[in-house]
């Protein structure tokens, strides 16, 4: 949990449930579980939520709330963007109900802030945020808190964000129907790490013929508007980090700006696209790969292996040039450009 926060969408990160569990590819490298298991695994927060395999710690599926964080958002008085359970998910299986109460019962009270609450298990949330008594669950559930009534909240939250990961079309076919059936006041979806391309424009906020015509498209946030009001893309870091072709990164760009929703391009990750560099990005590894996953050349500078070890037309077939290196070196950069996009909500 911090006050501040390195990720580059959020202004803080608060971890009331700590813990999860494997269900996609994009949990493979996923960085909590690796500091559950390694930096962090002597904490009580994260003591034994993870096991040592050969491939590094994986997630046991156990869940831990801490309660000694739970009201931390009441005492940060500067309204700020909070990532809820960045170091695990707040609808894993095994978290119970009540705890999922609790800390949307904080999230209610706490309403200065903004929660942009991200999952894998987006028909948990759609079931659980559906609840036709969860407003009064929450009423009650202050009462209990503080032994006070506390009757001013609405419902969807206006401070709540929704969010599922979608990090290959498959998984952005399981995860984006439930989310856009979800009740909250934005949507969005985290394409990180991006592992293929997407065609996610049926998702994508239409014109709203409820809402008044100077507003093209409708105002963020706009209930009557069941599709994505954001996209985040972004590339894999680490030791183990798969690169992102860039073809699949433009392509989803491409399709936030036809239909005007804000795009956030947060990092290629690991590996670099040194395709059209006069000089590769200094790294270790070189991969050269076609949009489709086909392996084009690979090794540790390709460059000395264009004789025999490169397929020769790989540009014409759409080949990218990968570099492994850092997140700091490989950037944010995307065709040149920073895309910070971040919805404007209104009341």
């Amino acid at each position: 949990m911090a006050d501040k926060s390195s990720i580059e969408w959020t202004d803080a990160t608060w971890n009331p449930i700590t813990g999860c569990s494997i269900v996609s590819p994009g949990c493979t490298n996923c960085y909590a579980m690796k500091l559950a298991g390694t930096r962090l695994k002597h904490i009580d927060s994260r003591k034994g939520l993870t096991r040592d395999t050969k491939a590094g710690p994986v997630w046991t599926g156990e869940v831990r709330l801490n309660r000694q964080w739970l009201h931390q958002p009441f005492e940060w008085k500067k309204p700020r963007r909070i990532f809820v359970c960045a170091h695990g998910d707040l609808f894993a299986e095994n978290v119970p109900d009540q705890w999922i109460l609790d800390v949307f019962t904080v999230m209610a009270a706490a309403d200065h802030h903004t929660y942009q609450v991200l999952t894998k298990r987006a028909d948990r949330m759609r079931e659980f945020l559906s609840r036709r008594d969860l407003l009064e669950d929450i009423y009650a559930n202050w009462y209990t808190f503080t032994g006070k009534p506390r009757e001013v909240y609405s419902w969807p939250l206006h401070n709540l964000w929704c969010g599922v990961s979608a990090e290959d079309q498959k998984r952005a076919d399981e995860r984006l129907p439930a989310l856009l059936a979800t009740p909250a006041k934005l949507r969005f979806a985290s394409a990180e790490p991006l592992l293929g391309s997407l065609d996610i424009a049926k998702y994508l906020r239409p014109l709203c013929d409820r809402c008044p015509p100077w507003e093209v498209p409708c105002r963020i946030g706009c209930q009557h508007c069941t599709r994505l009001d954001w996209v985040i893309v972004g590339g894999e870091s680490g030791p183990d980090a798969r690169p992102m072709h860039p073809a699949w990164a433009r392509s989803t760009r491409d399709q936030c700006q036809a239909a005007r929703v804000p795009f956030f391009f947060k990092q290629w990750g690991a590996w670099a696209d040194s395709t059209d560099a006069d000089d590769l990005v200094h790294g270790s590894e070189d991969y050269i790969f076609a949009a489709d996953g086909t392996v084009l050349g690979a090794g540790g500078r390709v460059r000395r292996l264009m004789q025999g070890s490169v397929e020769p037309d790989w540009r014409e077939r759409g080949g990218a040039w990968m570099t492994f290196t850092n997140k700091k070196a490989a950037g944010r950069l995307l065709d040149g450009i920073e895309h910070n996009a971040m919805p404007e909500v209104t009341a």
